[in-house]
């Protein structure tokens, strides 16, 4: 049987978050690289705004890193918006060999997986990953335009409006702080556990997280008091209790050493998000402005990063399809 784990080298050389005003004014909101409190980036329309998060968050990470576009091998991209536009057009200044994705809010540590994946067997020295999500895009086309007002669900999560990104490049290249590394991956399998409740995306993606980390686990002989954190990706907090209670029955509690992204971004109470935060861009930057600068701090050392992604679109949801999850994993150490 093959392993289903995979071995990486490969160092974060530099993440860059851009957000828009609510998740500026959330508990992170000091943190993150860039900001518009109009939510729109000097552009028409919010499709186009989402464009232009990743262009600036890439920017921003490849100054960080202090290279070129033309130093990147390639560019490892994805977004929630029909087809990726939100990518390809963002992207398109950069000229770098593209491959567009759509793990939905997993987004992130797919592009992750496979951009150190292809770092570590050398086939580039460098690679980037970006994705992004915006409030008002993923509105109009998952459920209803803003100017509709509908009444949102007790469960319904908050699409983050940022988008994040990542240099990666072979482990050692930096001196400057201490270097976090991409040691393992978990790529996901699509689970599909009866939910067709898109204002319930919690419920349908804790299944999936559940599957992902059981499986490394015991694949690797590792259980949750070996890692220092566990962050999942925009679960938020109805998930998030779904996906204890899940790994409580597998025999692996996670404990007070489980996070996840969609409850750190913002004030559950005072900024009305109900479910907590979601969108492709929701794991990208807490992964970007928090987590990772926390790692080279020193607060953790090694920590297990699981992106979420429902993987439904707006015609399955119109013909009552049930809600199929996916959740990649990599494992971070701090060296």
């Amino acid at each position: 049987m093959a392993r289903e784990w995979i071995e990486l080298n490969a160092e974060i050389l530099s993440a860059a978050s851009v957000v828009g005003k609510k998740e500026r004014e959330g508990p992170l909101g000091e943190r993150f690289d860039l900001c518009d409190m109009t939510d729109r980036f000097g552009v028409k329309t919010w499709e186009a705004a989402e464009s232009e998060m990743q262009r600036m968050a890439l920017n921003t990470a490849l100054a960080k890193a202090k290279c070129r576009d033309c130093d990147l091998g390639a560019l490892f991209a994805g977004d929630l918006l029909n087809q990726c536009v939100g990518s390809a057009y963002g992207l398109l200044a950069f000229d770098v060999p593209y491959f567009g994705l759509y793990g939905a809010c997993s987004t992130s540590a797919e592009g992750l997986l496979l951009a150190s994946a292809m770092v570590t067997h050398g086939v580039f020295s460098r690679a980037a990953a970006v994705t992004s999500s915006h409030y008002c895009s993923a509105e109009r086309q998952y459920r209803t335009p803003l100017e509709y007002g509908g009444q949102r669900a007790p469960t319904a999560q908050w699409t983050v409006t940022g988008a994040g990104a990542f240099v990666v490049g072979q482990a050692g290249a930096s001196a400057e702080h201490a270097r976090v590394v991409i040691r393992r991956g978990m790529p996901g399998r699509a689970i599909e556990r009866g939910i067709n409740d898109a204002n319930n995306m919690g419920a349908a993606m804790a299944p999936a997280a559940e599957d992902t980390l059981a499986r490394y686990f015991q694949a690797t002989d590792t259980r949750p008091a070996d890692y220092d954190l566990i962050a999942t990706g925009d679960l938020g907090f109805e998930g998030g209790s779904i996906l204890c209670e899940l790994m409580q029955l597998r025999g692996y509690p996670l404990g007070d050493r489980y996070t996840d992204c969609g409850q750190r971004i913002y004030f559950r109470e005072g900024q009305d998000v109900h479910g907590g935060g979601s969108g492709c861009g929701c794991s990208a930057v807490v992964l970007a402005a928090e987590l990772i600068p926390r790692m080279r701090r020193g607060d953790w050392k090694r920590i297990l990063f699981a992106a979420t992604g429902a993987m439904m679109s707006p015609d399955s949801i119109k013909q009552g399809q049930n809600i199929p999850a996916i959740a990649h994993l990599i494992e971070l150490v701090a060296e």
